[in-house]
């Protein structure tokens, strides 16, 4: 097959490498280099999140194996930063044999390979120690980003409609939205283990510092020595001393339907658009058990690519051509002792002063340097890190009541009364109240049409009844009970809404369907079914994966320096013009499948009439709630959608709002005109009788068709 112009050739293998990793695709490019990593600012304000620390460790000692591999990490991390010590103190007695030499003209032989010996010792043994904290860190990562991910995922769920909606967005909800993401991959995480590098720098300057005031105590130019060995003279460079990914070119990508869907879960949970739609589906505990048991399927997999990717190459750096590359720093300055040995007369002390402090810099600038900008990546992971408690505190607006509904689970066939008693609402943040002193009653069974201008409180009163609010002021009753003392989920299984301000939900057609009623969601025939009722059957079959089609992809795929001219990765095109010049890695997602707004009605209407009209023997819902439902819909569409509802509906309940008079309200057992209170009420012929405003609309509407 011939390459197209501007494609990212990945299948070349005589070019790019490709390596299985988890459930990703690597594809590397065969020629590499080293680049650095970008450094942050620093910032500080720290201590006043103790107390969240304290309870972040105790969390994460909980966690199974944590107790122990967090403890080893620690105890792995110390001995790291007092191994450079230990060398610098071998290189202050080379500095004293230098100084005795120069004074008697011998030299201690033994002196000089305990020197080269325990320079040797201490290499290797940094270099064991570094395999060891790569060794340790990846699983210790995982474990805390899948036991935080859980929580925070729980806690987020159970949110409703108005305490969802006090929420910070990119607070609370960043942690959820972006927990995949190259940057944002675990606050936890990023919080240990910054606080735990900040200590260990400390750690390792102290015990320098020690050292050299031990060793240079005597020397005339001790105190210089001191001082210009700790201060910062390099940039940082990253503890491994290589990038995440080292390659001239390369891209990463993944068809593991489990990862996609959980990604497209964070997504339904954390997006407000699809928070109405989430409560009053009843979805929270059923979303919950998809993604522990999608989580389960991918163990340890759950993660995005760059953390994967960074732990398969964390053993590079036990190969012989790193630990060659570790001991090259040593090699000058033993050199230079044999040079002081064979030519004692000729060779001050001073120069093997400068050896010394060659050696004590280059240890401790790197640590002196980064700390300032460590603690600002502690105080902004301590920032993500409280998000993430704090969203286990929020408290739903709205109460759970206690009692069962229905008493009786066969009475929903016949229908659910709802009436409203001087019912007033406003919405939070409104100046003007929704409705004011609204009263009327729907008997069960009955079909009720709410009609009324765009902004008259149509669309709130189902929202009322579905309780995503609850009324400012009144009372509202459902089959003569106060909707209040009703348990939410009883009550929200026995209704099915559809609103005006519908979306589509980021899974596949079917899911998007079968979410209308998660018990019978893997039932292919009752999918098909709700969307041959909704009329979105047809449409769906055309799709490139029929009712598996995805309409967005919600996993990125990643890519470093690309080849110049590419302009597609994977298959798909890639946007360049925004990336971040000094960033090793971009992100890159599929161009998602457009469907008209008409499609997207009929796909939101099926997801309604798989709960409700799927089957009258299996359906568990007692009241239909239709809020505008053939906006979008073409006359011929529209008369279908509603003679289908019309001849299924049975004797459940129904309401529609809507502004557009016709078929719908000649069949109406009761309809309502709203304008921010009820203006009028009673059937067709009776509201033409009356020649109000009813009457008034309904033949400027005619006049359209006459």
């Amino acid at each position: 097959m011939k390459k197209k112009a501007g494609e990212f050739d990945y299948k070349d293998t005589r070019r790019y490498k490709h390596t299985r990793i988890g459930v990703w695709d690597l594809y590397e490019e065969r020629q590499r280099r080293i680049r650095t990593s970008p450094i942050l600012k620093a910032c500080a304000q720290i201590i006043q999140s103790a107390p969240l620390l304290v309870r972040m460790f105790k969390d994460v000692l909980s966690i199974r194996r944590c107790s122990v591999l967090l403890p080893a990490y620690f105890v792995v991390s110390v001995l790291a930063s007092l191994i450079p010590a230990v060398s610098l103190w071998y290189s202050g007695q080379l500095l004293h044999l230098v100084e005795t030499l120069m004074e008697t003209r011998t030299v201690d032989t033994t002196v000089l390979v305990h020197f080269a010996a325990a320079h040797l010792i201490c290499t290797v043994a940094m270099r064991f120690l570094r395999y060891s904290q790569d060794g340790i860190s990846p699983p210790l990562r995982l474990y805390i980003k899948q036991f935080y991910n859980e929580q925070f995922f729980h806690s987020t769920v159970r949110l409703d409609m108005p305490a969802f909606k006090t929420v910070n967005d990119f607070s609370i909800m960043h942690h959820l939205k972006y927990s995949f993401s190259y940057w944002n991959t675990s606050p936890i995480w990023e919080t240990i283990d910054t606080l735990m590098s900040i200590t260990m720098r400390l750690i390792y300057l102290l015990s320098q510092f020690l050292v050299l005031i031990i060793v240079m105590w005597e020397q005339r130019d001790g105190l210089l020595l001191v001082v210009l060995a700790f201060l910062p003279c390099i940039l940082p460079q990253d503890s491994t001393g290589k990038t995440v990914v080292g390659s001239l070119a390369w891209g990463a990508t993944t068809t593991n339907e489990d990862l996609i869907h959980m990604q497209s879960l964070k997504d339904f949970v954390a997006e407000s658009s699809y928070r109405q739609e989430l409560v009053a589906g009843n979805l929270s505990e059923h979303l919950s058990t998809r993604y522990r048991e999608t989580s389960q399927r991918l163990g340890h997999d759950v993660v995005d690519f760059p953390e994967l990717n960074r732990f398969h190459h964390f053993k590079d750096c036990l190969s012989f051509a790193f630990i060659l590359r570790e001991t090259m720093h040593i090699l000058p300055q033993i050199i230079f002792a044999l040079h002081v040995v064979k030519n004692p007369m000729t060779t001050p002390l001073s120069l093997a002063s400068l050896i010394f402090i060659k050696q004590a810099s280059n240890l401790s600038s790197d640590a002196n340097f980064s700390i300032s900008m460590k603690l600002y990546t502690l105080a902004r992971s301590l920032s993500s890190t409280r998000n993430v408690y704090e969203a286990g505190n929020i408290q739903n607006k709205v109460a759970d009541g206690t009692e069962p509904f229905p008493e009786n689970q066969q009475s929903l066939a016949n229908g659910i009364s709802v009436e409203f008693r001087n019912v007033s609402f406003q919405y939070p943040g409104q100046d003007r109240c929704a409705l004011r002193n609204v009263s009327f009653k729907i008997e069960a069974g009955q079909l009720c049409v709410i009609v009324g201008v765009n902004g008259s409180g149509k669309s709130t009163i189902l929202k009322l009844i579905s309780r995503i609010y609850d009324p400012t002021e009144g009372t509202i009753l459902i089959d003569d009970c106060d909707i209040k003392t009703f348990r939410l989920a009883d009550l929200r299984a026995a209704m099915s809404i559809l609103f005006q301000d519908y979306s589509q939900f980021p899974f596949s057609m079917h899911e998007n369907i079968g979410l209308g009623n998660p018990a019978l969601a893997h039932d292919d025939d009752k999918v098909r079914e709700a969307a041959r009722l909704g009329g979105a059957e047809e449409f769906i079959d055309e799709l490139p994966d029929g009712f598996d089609t995805y309409l967005n992809r919600h996993v990125y795929d990643y890519f470093g320096d690309l080849p110049e001219g590419t302009t597609t990765l994977f298959g798909y095109p890639i946007d360049l013009s925004n990336e971040d010049p000094i960033s090793d890695m971009h992100e890159s997602k599929a161009p998602g499948i457009q469907i008209s707004r008409g499609q997207a009605q009929r796909l939101a209407i099926s997801r309604t009439f798989m709960r409700s009209l799927v089957s009258e023997t299996e359906s568990s819902a007692g009241m239909l709630l239709f809020d505008e439902p053939s906006a979008s819909l073409d006359p011929t569409a529209e008369y279908g959608l509603f003679e289908r509802l019309r001849k299924l509906r049975g004797n459940k309940t129904m309401i529609f709002s809507t502004h557009r008079f016709g078929n719908l309200t000649r069949h109406a057992d009761l309809i309502l005109y709203i304008d921010e209170t009820v203006q009028e009420e009673g059937t067709h012929d009776e509201l033409m009788k009356k020649g109000g405003e009813y009457a008034r609309v309904w033949d400027l509407q005619a006049k359209s068709f006459i």
